[in-house]
């Protein structure tokens, strides 16, 4: 699907913000940002994943959809998002991991990218180790390889993309509405562990 708005600016000028849409941050210096830039009602359970993958150490950013319908309309795909927030806060970063949420595979797949391959192993040994299944998406556009990907924008010029599957996604909640997603399940925490523990270099606790 071709994305409506091809920058922030078109989308902001027919948009209204934290009525359509919102944004979230909490920038914590020199920390690896994770981000959700199709959050909320666009790709649902992403802003979920990337907050708590956050948790309290590292930067958080989400731009969420907020309607009650047709949130896909605000899909600004990763290559030109560039809305002020987003870029002030993974400028400041190291590095970057975005949480996306894929559309068609019917498997519980976690697909990996980003040009931080260092770190992209890490986080794929540790969901493997987490009884995951974790592959490289066949779509190029979903591999997250341009250098102006907002996921390859801080300051190492190298992230992670992490396009997670619709039914992995919805494993990860009591019900995939916005009540369902504020109840987690036990594969959410272990997946979330697990990126962490790659992310801040430990070993996740069983």
């Amino acid at each position: 699907m071709v994305d409506r708005y091809k920058n922030f600016a078109e989308l902001a000028a027919h948009e209204k913000e934290n009525t359509d849409f919102r944004v979230r941050s909490e920038m914590r210096r020199d920390a690896a940002a994770v981000i959700a830039p199709h959050g909320g009602g666009i790709e649902p359970g992403t802003s979920e994943l990337a907050e708590a993958i956050a948790g309290a150490d590292l930067s958080f950013y989400a731009f969420e959809g907020l309607k009650k319908d047709g949130n896909g309309v605000l899909h600004v795909t990763s290559d030109h998002f560039d809305e002020a927030t987003a870029i002030e806060l993974v400028s400041a970063s190291p590095t970057v991991v975005a949480v996306h949420g894929e559309l068609k595979c019917t498997d519980n797949v976690a697909f990996l990218g980003g040009l931080d391959k260092d770190l992209g192993q890490r986080i794929r040994t540790a969901l493997k180790g987490a009884e995951f299944v974790v592959r490289i998406h066949d779509n190029p556009n979903l591999q997250g390889v341009n250098e102006n990907n907002i996921c390859n924008r801080g300051r190492s010029g190298q992230g992670v993309q992490l396009e997670v599957s619709q039914p992995l996604r919805r494993s990860f909640f009591e019900s995939f509405d916005r009540t369902g997603r504020q109840r987690p399940t036990k594969a959410f925490t272990r997946f979330v562990d697990a990126i962490r523990g790659a992310i801040l270099g430990e070993a996740v606790k069983k």
